[in-house]
């Protein structure tokens, strides 16, 4: 239970089904993946001989195409009031992490880079959903889509990350997943989303790099989260976190890992055709931003290593 049960909590701050839409968006029109199912289905893709963009539908191809916004109403979420609701539920528990995502870089955004935070949309679908990246299918897992400024989340995804993957069941495991998302959309604000299509694969490339920095930034969060008040001076929405909570995080950042999807897939471990780090690098640029709270500790485009975040050693 990470969420503290008297934080007050907006159902309204996340849209299920439909066509999502935030602001705040200077990216174009391709995706980013948490490194969760995105990356499963384009490593068995890659390893298979297969094209990416015809497993991931029109979301991977749809750099080079018009933006498809879907027609479907949104609804909102309904039955989420309290941090005690968060703890119960997943769908609320997502509500209340964007929540508190916007809390934290409402204040530290600003405070740190003087660039005022717009938060992004938020949305759960279950099955497939029309973004304005194209269409796109529960099999991509969460991601981010930079023309509409909208993260979208099946939250069946957390299940297969313990079952599939290994990773905690604990809360803080979901929540990291949230946050590195809205770390993407952290990078759209800073206009640094795009670098991972300029070098789209390898383990020093711009990919890695910007998928570390996501994680990096969800350490930020973590750092903050159980202190930053909330709305209206309420209290902070998460506890005081626990070597345990962090753990829970480390542990799904762990498990999707390029090396360690590899692995399991084919096993043997490829670098060439990393798009989104090491285990262990996943691991160490969380904990960055988590023991630091500092974006420019955040900078991995710049790290010569980037086993050893200078932030760390």
């Amino acid at each position: 239970m990470t969420f503290n049960e008297g934080a007050q909590i907006d159902s309204g701050r996340v849209s299920v089904g439909g066509s999502g839409g935030g602001g705040g968006g200077r990216g174009g029109k391709f995706a980013l993946g948490g490194g969760m199912g995105g990356l499963i289905v384009l490593v068995l893709a890659l390893l298979m001989g297969g094209n990416p963009g015809s497993v991931l539908g029109g979301l991977s191809g749809a750099i080079d195409g018009p933006a498809q916004v879907g027609t479907g109403a949104a609804n909102t979420l309904e039955g989420c009031k309290t941090g005690a609701d968060a703890n119960r539920d997943v769908n609320c528990r997502v509500a209340g992490t964007a929540e508190s995502l916007d809390s934290v870089w409402a204040q530290q955004l600003q405070r740190q880079t003087g660039t005022k935070y717009v938060p992004p949309g938020v949305m759960l679908f279950s099955g497939a959903v029309n973004t304005g990246c194209g269409n796109a299918t529960s099999d991509v897992g969460p991601f981010y889509c930079p023309a509409d400024s909208t993260a979208y989340f099946d939250t069946s995804f957390f299940q297969l990350l313990v079952d599939r993957f290994g990773s905690s069941g604990g809360p803080l495991a979901q929540e990291y997943v949230v946050a590195h998302e809205v770390g993407h959309h952290i990078q759209n604000q800073l206009g640094d989303i795009g670098r991972a299509q300029t070098d789209p694969r390898g383990a020093q490339s711009a990919a890695v790099r910007t998928e570390l920095q996501a994680d990096c930034y969800a350490g930020i969060w973590a750092h903050s989260a159980d202190s930053q008040p909330g709305p209206n001076g309420g209290p902070p929405f998460l506890n005081k976190l626990t070597d345990t909570d962090i753990k829970d995080a480390l542990s799904a950042a762990s498990s999707v890992g390029d090396d360690r999807i590899q692995r399991a897939s084919s096993g043997r471990v490829n670098p060439e055709g990393w798009t989104h780090g090491s285990s262990e690098q996943r691991m160490k640029w969380f904990l960055t931003g988590y023991r630091t709270g500092r974006v420019a500790d955040c900078n991995t485009y710049a790290a010569r290593d980037l086993n050893n975040p200078p932030a760390l050693t």
